[in-house]
């Protein structure tokens, strides 16, 4: 059973985002969030897909073998958080298909992130392309999970905490925290829903991503409302 929170001291906005999200998931996110749903990237570079981005197959010509290497070269490019994400998502989709090529993918962002921290150059976007990869294969690999056991979380924290302020990775974390826990979700989408006044791709992939029914109002109210009031 989901514990009593007390919202009497929370901003207005936060307060009617808790009352929604504690209610149910939205119908617009229903299925694995991370995987079922694309994300807005307008002409970024991603990996290759076919004309319906709602399909869960991919490019039927895409060659697995070089998943691992076409991923890196989208990554290091250093896109914007959330072509990473679709870009993950995709990578998890076409990864499910060949076991080896999702193991070779996630073991190579993990050497990656871990020979910047052994330089002593932390990489934010390196432990977020961890984080986010094992989250996705968590939501959708079913069997020979390389992912299994590793808190992608933590993860997504451990970037965000090098990062600082990024609404887009907090809209990541939001979406990967979309069934708990129920206090960091409702904090990073905060968060996200502040940072999409200046940036207007966020405010895209929130609307379509958490627009859906009771959400549409609780992403309307400013992030800085006034602090509700004792009942």
């Amino acid at each position: 059973m989901m514990p009593k929170l007390s919202m009497r001291f929370l901003p207005l906005s936060i307060a009617v985002v808790m009352l929604f999200s504690l209610a149910r998931v939205p119908s617009s996110l229903a299925g694995p969030p991370l995987i079922c749903h694309p994300f807005e990237i307008g002409n970024a570079k991603s990996l290759p897909w076919s004309g319906n981005v709602w399909n869960l197959s991919g490019n039927q010509n895409y060659n697995t073998k070089s998943l691992a290497q076409d991923t890196l070269a989208i990554l290091d490019g250093n896109p914007q958080i959330i072509v990473r994400m679709e870009t993950l998502r995709r990578a998890t989709l076409y990864a499910q298909k060949d076991p080896e090529a999702a193991r070779e993918l996630l073991t190579k962002l993990h050497a990656r992130a871990s020979r910047a921290e052994a330089a002593g150059r932390q990489d934010a976007l390196a432990w977020f392309d961890v984080g986010y990869l094992a989250a996705t294969y968590n939501q959708w690999m079913k069997d020979q999970n390389p992912a299994a056991g590793l808190d992608a979380y933590g993860l997504i924290k451990k970037a965000l905490a090098l990062r600082g302020t990024d609404p887009q990775m907090e809209f990541a974390a939001a979406l990967v925290t979309l069934r708990g826990p129920q206090q960091d979700h409702l904090v990073h989408l905060q968060k996200a829903m502040a940072g999409s006044k200046t940036d207007a791709l966020l405010g895209q992939n929130l609307a379509t991503h958490f627009m859906g029914d009771e959400k549409r109002a609780a992403l309307s109210l400013p992030a800085n409302n006034t602090t509700a009031k004792k009942k």
